[in-house]
């Protein structure tokens, strides 16, 4: 099967998931101008030379980078100062291709090799712990290569893949654990009528709290099948 216009432009994205182009990720742009939607001029980490490979893609001419979109820049990496980290977790949350290691309130680090250098961290960092460092003079695709990019490409594939399974198996734990609840309810044998009352209405708290989880499930599902149309 051909790679449709999206695939072929998104291989020739940078991968690191910024979304300084205006969409959430690599892949979202890459759609956005297939369906012309969006200009090749919004990727700041490919520069002028990622800007050359879309209109090599697309057939749409050379233009420069919006500068509303931010500019083209020696690639950095993030930097967390350790003896600051409170072990929050906002960072390991907001990276789009598991850079960094930690844990709950324990101290975090970032992996220089796999860092992006997105600057997704930096914002939800209350402590202000993190900085951006350069790491060469070389800007856009003279200081990324494609290597860099399948390689952020398959880590941020994976985590997309691995938040999906997590929320996954928490909604089926947490329904589970709902089922249980109204089984424990429906169980009991009241004695008087306030005790019938009060069993009804944690019958009712539960039964609705069950179909709201439903509708949502229903909601997200017609969404990801508008989204795949």
């Amino acid at each position: 099967m051909s790679p449709s216009l999206a695939d072929r432009i998104e291989d020739v994205l940078p991968q690191t998931q910024c979304t300084k182009c205006g969409y959430s990720g690599c892949r979202p742009y890459a759609e956005a101008i297939a369906f012309g939607t969006a200009g090749i001029n919004q990727c700041p980490p490919g520069g002028a030379e990622g800007i050359a490979r879309l209109s090599r893609v697309t057939g749409y001419p050379v233009i420069p980078l919006n500068p509303a979109n931010g500019a083209e820049r020696p690639r950095a990496v993030a930097y967390i100062d350790e003896s600051l980290c409170i072990g929050c977790t906002l960072c390991i949350q907001a990276c789009p291709v598991d850079a960094i290691i930690g844990a709950a309130k324990h101290m975090h680090t970032v992996a220089p090799s796999l860092c992006t250098g997105c600057d997704l961290c930096l914002a939800p960092c209350p402590v202000d712990c993190i900085v951006m460092y350069p790491v060469t003079d070389a800007t856009g695709w003279q200081a990324w290569t494609q290597a860099d990019a399948d390689a952020a490409r398959e880590r941020h594939d994976f985590r997309l893949v691995r938040l999906k399974r997590d929320k996954e198996e928490n909604d089926a734990r947490l329904a589970a654990k709902a089922q249980d609840k109204l089984k424990a309810v429906e169980a009991l044998d009241p004695a008087t009528d306030a005790e019938a009352a009060e069993k009804e209405r944690k019958r009712a708290i539960i039964a609705a709290a069950m179909e709201r989880t439903r509708l949502k499930k229903e909601a997200e599902a017609a969404a990801k099948n508008n989204t795949d149309e």
